[in-house]
């Protein structure tokens, strides 16, 4: 049955369909159409209700232009326009009970709105009734008492069913289950309806029966069949003589809508012949809908029919029910009531507006279409008429399209200097007594034309901003302004140009703010300026410039730089054992910043012995406040920082290693060193071995200063030819190439005898006296490789500008040992280095290339190497060996 229901469904609906296509095509040409679609079509499915936009004649091409669309008032839209297509849809769930009730035929009225040229349609929609719902009864068991004295041919109303179907698929007919002392009488009111009556066709017997039970079963006309079924229970009662009897078969009572709760509606009256008891009436509803039993109440002793609920005609606007009177003795009557509600003007116009042109461009010429008004009023008659005015004198007017439709044009020419809003107040009004009346405002916009550039509110800008900002950070923000509305005034900016200025900062185009792309570094770029446009959005566009200047502020954000020592501290730097006062080392730094910030001061931050040096605040010389003696640690490890005078002030430090010995192999290991692995407790056991060392070499030492005699009497062998005659270095001092400002750096390793002074002045050659070795060391037993041309020279061959200024090698150890201990037996127990790194490296090379003939020993590191070269540092002789 389900299966069959179905197609029988869908089949009324596609004919529906076919006819609403039929009848549009007929009526589009009269600017109305019709269309029908079947009630409780799924939410959402988007069922065609017809092809709206074909009807009027629209292809799909045209519907953009034409802007097709719908005006409708109620809060619910039940149907929804395509856009592509322009075919009307079914979007909401349609219960034809719900929206027209009993009313039929049950049409639903769309406006639709077109343009260019502008025009309005009206739709009607007819809502076709299905089979979706099964008559009911009001109760489930209807009770009867019938006296047993009850004469053949008495009918009792059983009630009515109700089905909110119309049609055929209302309720059709009745069916009683078979018994020999009842029958089924149905009877049609004029309305249509079908009521039910039971029928007594013989005499009842108390005392062989004293019950009845019977179904009473309603069924429509609906394909499928839909029934709906009670239980009608008989009690048989003693005799009593008379029934009551109401004043009317008939009762026709108006009631106004807007009645209050607990007035009384209307009476109903019946009288009984009897006496007693069997005249005492009881009044109560017998058929009533259950809406209706929750508006109205009855008395059971008077019959007042008081209300009890808010009573709409436009919800309901008629009830019938069935009142019944039984007396003492069980004998009933009924009546009928038809109550209907009387309309009262209760409900104010409704509008709803449809701006078609907001903004309104000036120029608009008059009898443009602006806007759509839809009225609805839910009162009837002239209730329901509704009129519709401007409030004040506007240049707008109202023309009306229908009933409930309005139009509002231009009635006079614009002008957006004199007025660029209008506010206007639509007033709707019903004919009612009182008259209801309701208000909705609209405001236009008249747009402009693009007749003015926009304006800067300055012709230059200024921004200081302070070095390492952050990128993205803000730095200034420019504003301009324009006369115009809307687009044409709406102002947006960009950098103006290219250049390498205006990578430096971006520019947000909604506000106008400038942001740094970049962190900016005073040191490199202290100044820049780039330009700003402003330019609106009309048509041209309109356009200004402005000159942004940014001045970049200094902050102390660069630490001193130590370009001597390098980082990780000096290669075992030091100081000749001396006077007080003698020169150590200088500490050479430079700061990046300017002003204060780049002011620099000196101070020695740790020293195992801070007696022994001290440090130039302002000149980073590091020079001995007393004489080395025995007592003093054979490792020496100073720290300086540099400090410069910036807020917060920035330091940076530099580590200085100074070592006492006694000779170069002695010195070598405490040279070779990590100076970050060395301790406390490893020099001392250090100190321990070296002094057993010494010990030891003395006696190696002497024997070999003796051979090292005869060996020089008879000729330098190629192991002794590191100390060439030529010794000395034409090249002077050395400056890298890329050092701009501040003194060379220096970098000592110095072994010298405990407890013998060494004057300043010793160290101090001039440059014609100072020697000068190859690269090769004599430790080393790698080979020497090719010597340079001018290697070839003798012993006594020297170019002409270096051989006044030699010296031989006898004097020079000998003017080394005059300044050491005269425990010492040669120059071999005295060891000095020099480390000028980058430096010196390269001119120091270059110069002991020159001498490669003078030496006939193994290739060596380069850092044993300078231990045995010297470099000229500002005229000083920074070492020798």
């Amino acid at each position: 049955m389900g299966s069959g229901w179905r197609e029988g469904r869908w089949g009324r609906r596609q004919r529906a369909l076919l006819c609403c296509v039929l009848v549009a095509a007929w009526e589009a040409a009269w600017g109305q159409l019709r269309y029908s679609v079947p009630e409780e079509l799924p939410k959402g499915s988007g069922s065609l209700v017809g092809p709206l936009a074909r009807d009027l004649g629209l292809s799909p091409a045209e519907l953009p232009a034409r802007q097709l669309r719908i005006v409708s008032g109620d809060e619910k839209r039940y149907f929804v326009l395509e856009e592509e297509s322009g075919n009307l849809r079914v979007n909401e769930r349609i219960d034809r009970e719900g929206i027209c009730g009993d009313v039929t035929p049950c049409v639903f009225g769309l406006e639709t709105v077109m343009e260019n040229p502008f025009n309005i349609y009206h739709v009607s929609i007819t809502i076709q009734d299905i089979n979706d719902n099964a008559p009911r009864f009001d109760k489930e068991v209807v009770a009867i008492e019938l006296i047993e004295s009850t004469p053949p041919g008495t009918r009792l109303p059983l009630g009515t069913g109700r089905d909110p179907d119309i049609g055929v698929n209302s309720l059709q007919s009745y069916q009683l289950t078979p018994n020999p002392l009842f029958s089924l009488v149905v009877k049609e009111d004029s309305d249509g309806r079908k009521h039910a009556e039971l029928l007594l066709e013989k005499n009842l017997d108390r005392e062989k029966q004293k019950s009845h039970n019977l179904i009473l079963t309603a069924v429509d006309g609906g394909d499928p069949v839909r029934s709906g079924t009670t239980q009608i229970k008989i009690d048989v009662t003693d005799a009593n003589d008379n029934a009551p009897v109401f004043t009317k078969e008939i009762y026709k009572v108006g009631v106004p809508e807007n009645l209050p709760e607990g007035s009384l509606a209307f009476q109903v009256k019946a009288t009984d012949g009897d006496e007693g008891t069997n005249a005492e009436i009881t009044y109560s509803f017998n058929d009533i809908a259950s809406s209706a039993r929750q508006l109205f109440s009855l008395d059971p002793k008077t019959g007042d029919v008081r209300i009890t609920g808010p009573l709409d005609y436009e919800d309901v606007k008629y009830y019938k029910v069935t009142v019944e009177g039984k007396d003492g003795g069980g004998l009933s009557a009924h009546a009928k009531v038809h109550i209907d509600i009387i309309d009262v003007n209760d409900n104010a116009p409704s509008l709803t507006l449809l701006p078609i042109l907001n903004p309104i461009p000036e120029d608009s010429v008059p009898s443009t279409v602006v806007a759509v008004i839809n009225v609805r009023d839910r009162d009837s008659g002239v209730n329901g008429e509704v009129t519709c005015n401007l409030d004040g004198d506007l240049p707008f007017k109202l023309e009306a399209s229908s009933e409930s439709t309005y139009k509002l044009v231009i009635e006079n020419s614009l002008d957006r200097e004199e007025v660029s809003t209008y506010n206007i107040t639509i007033i709707a009004t019903d004919r009612g007594s009182p008259a209801l009346s309701s208000r909705a405002d609209l405001v236009l916009e008249v747009s402009d034309v693009n007749d003015n550039a926009p304006v800067f509110e300055e012709a230059a800008y200024s921004a200081y901003v302070p070095e390492n900002n952050a990128a993205g950070e803000p730095v200034l923000r420019v504003s301009a302004r324009d006369a115009d509305a809307g687009a044409n005034g709406r102002v947006s900016y960009a950098l103006a140009g290219g250049g390498a200025d205006a990578a430096f900062v971006s520019v947000r185009a909604e506000t106008g703010e400038l942001y740094a792309q970049r962190s900016f570094d005073y040191e490199r770029c202290r100044e820049f300026a780039v330009e700003v446009r402003a330019r609106d959005g009309g048509t041209p566009a309109r356009s200004a410039t402005a000159t942004v200047r940014v001045f970049v502020l200094d902050r102390n954000d660069n630490a001193p730089r130590v370009l001597w020592p390098a980082a990780g501290g000096a290669e075992g730097a030091g100081a000749a054992a001396g006077e007080a006062g003698y020169l150590v080392a200088k500490v050479v730094a430079v700061d990046a910043d300017a002003g204060r910030n780049a002011w620099l001061s000196y101070e020695l931050l740790q020293a195992p012995e801070p007696a022994l040096f001290r440090v130039g605040l302002h000149s980073g010389e590091v020079r001995t406040t007393r004489a080395v003696s025995e007592r003093d640690a054979a490792k020496q490890r100073l720290v300086a920082v540099v400090k410069d005078h910036g807020q917060p002030a920035l330091s940076a430090t530099a580590t200085l290693h100074v070592v006492l010995a006694e000779s170069v192999q002695d010195a070598l290991p405490e040279l070779n060193e990590d100076p970050e692995a060395a301790d406390p407790q490893a020099e001392l056991r250090f100190s321990l071995v070296l002094a057993l060392a010494l010990l030891s070499a003395a006696f190696l030492l002497s024997a070999a200063l003796t051979l090292l005699t005869r060996l020089r009497r008879a000729g330098p062998p190629a192991v002794l030819r590191c100390l060439g005659t030529r010794r000395f270095s034409a090249s002077g001092p050395a400056v890298p190439a890329d050092f701009c400002e501040g003194t060379l750096p220096y970098s000592y390793n110095l072994c010298v005898a405990p407890g013998r002074a060494v004057p300043e002045g010793a160290w101090l050659l001039p440059p014609a006296l100072l020697p000068s070795v190859p690269v090769e060391e004599p430790l080393s037993g790698e080979p020497c490789g090719n010597r340079s041309p001018s290697d070839s020279a003798g012993p006594g061959d020297q170019p002409d500008h270096l051989r006044a200024s030699q010296v031989s090698n006898s004097a020079l150890f000998s003017h080394c040992l005059s300044f050491f201990s005269s425990s010492a037996q040669n120059a071999e127990s005295f060891f000095l280095r020099v480390s000028l790194g980058s430096v010196c490296r390269t001119r120091c090379s270059e110069t002991l290339q020159e001498n490669k003939a003078e030496l006939h020993c193994s290739c060596a590191s380069q850092r044993t190497v300078n231990s045995f070269s010297p470099c000229l540092i500002s005229g000083h002789a920074a070492g020798f060996g």
